[in-house]
């Protein structure tokens, strides 16, 4: 439901058919990382803020510059903000834009990846760490070496080993990588450099972490999505190609791959064996919320999954001031993922 279709929206109405409520009221909350570390339930969110920017197709308007840290005792309990987590003041790399983040857990170290836009204006992910899941955190002096664009997903695989998603369009400049190099030309353009429709869709990222998962331990390699017949989505195929938000989740031993379509709204996600790919495009997650943008993270709690989302519903459709929300989801006996509408009818 994007943001040019919400003038005549009755909210009390929408609430009240949403399947959930926001988490958190007190601030606004976007693009959740959820995890569940030693029996208790960590969000890691972007931190939505009105800073004045006007509204552009490179997500000027997203002007986060912190993260808090939401922890739930259980799935039905009160949600905690733990405060200020990580300012982008205390990165030394950084100059604005924190964007999308996430986190991970190794040997009672915790990390937060998070993507922000460096002083020559190139976004960057970086690593920050603390003894506690909740912060704060202390950033490593500069971003991960070969690390582009935005939207870090890490995923700890079964063997221990630790693999970071990464990628976004538009705004996030992953269409300005295409040759190997940033290509800082017609940058007040979100949409330069993409391929045509008939070509193949620009692809997400995929690196294995170093032990102290601070560093990238190889070249980032794409990630295929591919149709039924082992066909590349191709960039005109708006409604099922990768646009934003990477997520990895492992479910009855196969890797799910989900991400946002981006300017049609969607959730999807595909399946494979491996945690590199190739991913067989599967479905939908979740049709569209209020607002433009869709972001989310998948995860597994006493035996039960969970998307973790958000919408624009609390600010009343402000595409920039959003709040973090939670669904069980459901899966069919073949794998699939039964698809969610966020509103009752």
């Amino acid at each position: 439901m994007p943001e040019e279709s919400i003038e005549h929206i009755d909210f009390d109405a929408l609430n009240k058919k949403a399947i959930s409520q926001p988490l958190v009221s007190h601030i606004y909350t976007a693009d959740p990382s959820a995890h569940y570390f030693n029996g208790k339930i960590y969000i890691y969110p972007s931190h939505d803020v009105d800073a004045g920017e006007a509204f552009d197709d490179l997500g000027s308007h997203f002007a986060m510059e912190d993260y808090h840290v939401i922890s739930m005792d259980s799935i039905d309990s009160k949600a905690i903000d733990n405060g200020m987590a990580l300012h982008v003041n205390d990165v030394p790399w950084a100059e604005k834009q924190m964007w999308a983040p996430d986190a991970n857990e190794k040997d009672g170290t915790y990390y937060l990846f998070f993507p922000a836009k460096a002083y020559d204006g190139i976004f960057r992910i970086g690593v920050a760490t603390s003894p506690s899941p909740t912060g704060p955190f202390t950033a490593q002096p500069e971003a991960i070496k070969g690390s582009f664009s935005i939207d870090p997903a890490v995923f700890k695989d079964d063997d221990g080993s630790y693999y970071m998603y990464f990628g976004g369009l538009w705004g996030g400049q992953l269409q300005r990588w295409r040759t190997g190099t940033f290509n800082a030309s017609e940058p007040d353009s979100p949409t330069a450099f993409l391929p045509d429709d008939n070509e193949p869709a620009l692809l997400p990222y995929v690196a294995k972490m170093t032990d102290d998962l601070l560093e990238f331990a190889e070249k980032p390699k794409t990630i295929e999505i591919v149709d039924e017949k082992g066909a590349l989505l191709l960039a005109g195929d708006n409604e099922r190609r990768f646009f934003e938000a990477a997520w990895l989740h492992k479910h009855n031993g196969k890797y799910y791959f989900s991400y946002s379509t981006g300017d049609t709204h969607f959730i999807c996600y595909g399946i494979s064996d491996n945690p590199y790919g190739p991913f067989t495009y599967k479905g939908r997650i979740l049709n569209p919320v209020v607002g433009w943008t869709s972001h989310h993270s998948v995860c597994e709690i006493e035996g039960k999954s969970y998307l973790f989302y958000h919408d624009s519903s609390l600010s009343k459709g402000v595409t920039h001031l959003r709040s973090v929300k939670v669904a069980e989801i459901t899966y069919l006996e073949d794998g699939t993922i039964v698809t969610l509408d966020p509103y009752k009818d």
